[in-house]
């Protein structure tokens, strides 16, 4: 939405020059730092719609940027970043990064994850009903059709489809998903996730076999609903 502020956080003037001509040609208000010290400070006094953190920052990393973000900070953060592990991935996610994109990236692609991120801040969790392809969730009265035709879920695989739809576009990792749904302490038995996300897909994709509602991002997680 035109007049939403943007905060990038990245030592490097070219990028940021780059970002700001991209953003603003969309009608996005852009702020600057160049240290993770006066991102950290900027968010505070300016209190933007949405941060692009770097990770190298010259006076401390971006994942310890992000962690003292998250203390208070709630709206979006897209992380921007050459790491391409995936344990890199999953880690800044943890952290409470909404996105990530791996430089070098395109405008457009930019652009569009910026888009996804803040729609997904404007959208209300409790909204009671969820519309994509053929899906229709209503949390209201905890009904869901595919294809116009209800389908029975269990309790534990309703409370997963759930989470899933209060987090469109959104990259969930596999320990975000085990915490929320089994609870502390079972962040590491996957398998039952696998069996779950399995059962999900036959009730809820056209071709369980080629998802394209809830898709894999090998090695983190699950994203679902992509844009």
């Amino acid at each position: 939405m035109p007049g939403e502020t943007i905060l990038i956080i990245d030592d490097e003037e070219q990028i940021r020059r780059f970002l700001k001509i991209g953003l603003e040609s969309q009608g996005y208000l852009v702020h600057e730092a160049d240290s993770g010290g006066d991102g950290l400070t900027q968010c505070v006094m300016k209190r933007p719609d949405a941060v692009l953190l770097d990770l190298n920052l010259p006076d401390m990393d971006g994942a310890e940027v992000l962690k003292k973000l998250r203390e208070w900070y709630r709206s979006p953060v897209i992380v921007l970043t050459v790491r391409e592990s995936e344990r890199d991935k999953v880690e800044l996610l943890d952290c409470g990064a909404d996105d990530y994109i791996t430089k070098p990236f395109g405008m457009e692609e930019l652009l569009a994850r910026m888009r996804a991120v803040l729609r997904r801040a404007r959208h209300d969790p409790e909204e009671p009903q969820f519309d994509y392809r053929h899906l229709s969730v209503d949390l209201a009265k905890r009904t869901v059709t595919v294809n116009g035709l209800p389908v029975k879920f269990s309790p534990l695989e309703y409370d997963l489809l759930k989470l899933f739809v209060r987090n469109p576009g959104k990259v969930l990792t596999q320990k975000q998903i085990m915490r929320e749904i089994w609870g502390p302490g079972m962040e590491s038995e996957t398998s039952y996730l696998r069996v779950y996300v399995a059962a999900l897909r036959k009730k809820i994709e056209e071709d369980p076999s080629r998802p394209k509602i809830l898709v894999t991002e090998p090695g983190v997680g699950y994203r679902f609903a992509p844009d």
